[in-house]
């Protein structure tokens, strides 16, 4: 008789993608049924996305009210609906491995979308969003930066881009910055001054990512300020490109494979030197922590860059642990509502950032975890902008009223593009206007240094 849940932590095994049968429609479909059945008996996912309504809507709706009156043809409306947060495997499911029912709800989405991708059923639209490498190369040039910017700006071009594009003409989109990471970086403290803790390298290699590097560099030079308030050397990775999560997302393994090849070789030497490498977006270093690993587990450099991946706070707070990170703020932030990102809770490694924003005198944090909403290209895509709306409700209201009472001076997430999600949910819905703030800008701000 199977368990009726599983009281141990899930485990994760390698994703098989290279097999030939995983890319066989029928086994995926009935694996699909095998877990819808499954979930259908359960329902405790629900409240996560818009994945689970859909699939009990089709089952409650349809002729048997059983998953068997449910066409097959529809499951792909489930697996559409399907953003990887990964949350429905870290904190709701109770038939994850070791339980004998084996249930990967989030990677048989990611085989059906690596179907659907393969049969070339996915938009042109589609695989643009997803080439954040091919948006990052305007940023940095003049005029062609205020050009896009200003069509960003202009209703009738976002009208256009509807049509052509289907981002949701409401949909905030970010701007492509003036100058990029690299360039605006200030000098590191000298190598000479590396100190390791018993738990920290005293050295950071910094991958910039995607939208830090070419949207809002800002957030990556005030972490290179805190780092060098810190006494902490650092460098940019040498070359880099996109982490392969856009790609991922949207089923195209082979993408991510050729992104894996790009940026493996080059992080892994960083490894082997010693470095802590951090980025500054949570998806970027959950694929190196967890996606790729599984991807390719027998690689013996995925997996040393993996050991060496870090979290921005989950290094600062490690820091702390050694007795190495300043506290010396000059500034309180005042009334403070955090939201966690779904990819920062699935990395496993407890509320980091709200640890060490705790440190800050005369500051009062309310932390907020569920999902925004935002997904990346989920929460701009005319069809399921208004459904990102929808789903990040709860996170705006519970983050405009504040544990410590009234409204909130500043707001954040770890993730840049689910903060200004957030931000455009106050707007919304009138739930006021406080600052949107990254938390690395935050401490730098506590720190003094912006």
């Amino acid at each position: 008789m199977a368990r009726e849940g599983n009281l141990e932590a899930p485990t994760r095994h390698p994703l098989d993608w290279r097999n030939p049968d995983f890319y066989d429609e029928n086994k995926c479909f009935a694996e699909l049924e095998r877990i819808f059945e499954i979930c259908h008996g359960c329902r405790r996912c629900v409240s996560l996305c818009q994945a689970f309504p859909t699939l009990f809507d089709l089952i409650d709706e349809g002729k048997t009210g059983e998953l068997d009156g449910v066409a097959k043809a529809d499951y792909w409306k489930v697996v559409d609906q399907c953003y990887m947060c990964d949350l429905c495997y870290m904190t709701k499911c109770p038939y994850t491995p070791p339980h004998e029912w084996n249930l990967d709800f989030p990677h048989t989405m990611l085989r059906a979308k690596a179907i659907k991708f393969r049969q070339g059923k996915v938009k042109a639209s589609e695989k643009f969003l997803a080439s954040t490498d091919v948006h990052g190369r305007l940023a940095g040039i003049p005029v062609v930066v205020e050009v896009v910017n200003a069509v960003n700006r202009t209703r009738p071009a976002r009208a256009v881009m509807e049509n052509v594009l289907e981002v949701h003409r409401d949909a905030w989109m970010p701007a492509l910055a003036r100058t990029t990471l690299r360039r605006a970086a200030p000098p590191s403290p000298p190598l000479s001054q590396a100190v390791a803790g018993e738990r920290t390298p005293g050295k950071v290699a910094i991958f910039g990512t995607c939208f830090v590097s070419h949207n809002e560099p800002s957030i990556g030079v005030d972490l290179l300020k805190v780092l060098a308030h810190n006494g902490i050397p650092y460098t940019l990775v040498d070359k880099e490109r996109c982490c392969g999560m856009p790609k991922l997302e949207l089923g195209d393994l082979d993408a991510v494979a050729a992104a894996k090849e790009a940026n493996i070789p080059v992080l892994a030497r960083y490894a082997r030197e010693g470095w802590a490498i951090l980025t500054p977006v949570p998806s970027c270093t959950l694929m190196f922590k967890q996606e790729l690993p599984l991807m390719f587990p027998d690689d013996p450099d995925v997996q040393r860059v993996k050991e060496a991946m870090w979290d921005p706070f989950e290094y600062f707070s490690a820091r702390r642990r050694d007795g190495l990170l300043k506290t010396d703020f000059k500034r309180g932030l005042g009334k403070v509502s955090y939201q966690v990102p779904c990819h920062s809770r699935v990395q496993n490694m407890g509320r980091k950032t709200e640890e060490v924003l705790k440190l800050i005198p005369d500051t009062e944090v309310q932390t907020i975890e569920r999902c925004s909403g935002h997904a990346g290209t989920y929460g701009v895509k005319k069809a399921t902008h208004p459904v990102a709306l929808k789903i990040g409700k709860p996170v705006f209201k519970s983050m405009a009223q504040h544990k410590g009472g009234g409204t909130p001076d500043v707001i954040g997430s770890d993730c840049p593009l689910g903060g200004h999600h957030i931000a455009q949910g106050f707007e919304v819905n009138q739930l006021g206007a406080p600052r949107l703030m990254h938390p690395l800008t935050m401490l730098a701000t506590a720190y003094g240094l912006t």
